[in-house]
């Protein structure tokens, strides 16, 4: 009998739930609470106009974070994530970075630079061989 998982299929399935979901619970945190994490965020950092950006940012954050939880265009659904985790940069640790240092800003950006790894590691490996995409190649190669 075949066991559900083996060890070589981890990596890619663990990578793309924690991807996944992180950015998922992020764009769904948007619309739930638009004033510390969406709009009212958005305006604070001087991204205009707010309210376009936060829900539109949102909406990507969730339909690319499904995708990539499943396994759909893997590869892709991770590319708008990591020009958002680049923006995510610019506005909030590079400012970080120019008025409190380097240290300062590498604490407060860990979780940013975890992501974009973690999306960089999508993008040239492909989301593993429990996924949606590699479901539909192998039955197209048969």
């Amino acid at each position: 009998m075949r066991k559900l998982l083996h060890a070589g299929e981890y990596p890619g399935l663990l990578i793309r739930l924690t991807v996944g979901l992180v950015f998922l619970s992020e764009g769904v945190q948007k619309f739930i609470y638009p004033e510390t994490l969406g709009s009212g965020r958005f305006e604070k950092l001087g991204i205009h106009p707010a309210g376009f950006w936060a829900p539109f940012t949102g909406a990507f954050e969730i339909v690319c974070g499904i995708l990539i939880v499943i396994g759909l265009f893997t590869r892709l659904a991770a590319v708008p994530l990591l020009v958002i985790m680049g923006v995510a940069f610019v506005t909030t640790k590079w400012p970080l970075l120019l008025d409190k240092g380097l240290w300062p800003m590498l604490h407060e950006g860990r979780t940013d630079f975890s992501m974009t790894m973690l999306l960089v590691f999508l993008i040239i490996y492909g989301g593993g061989h429990r996924y949606v995409d590699f479901i539909r190649y192998a039955k197209g190669k048969n």
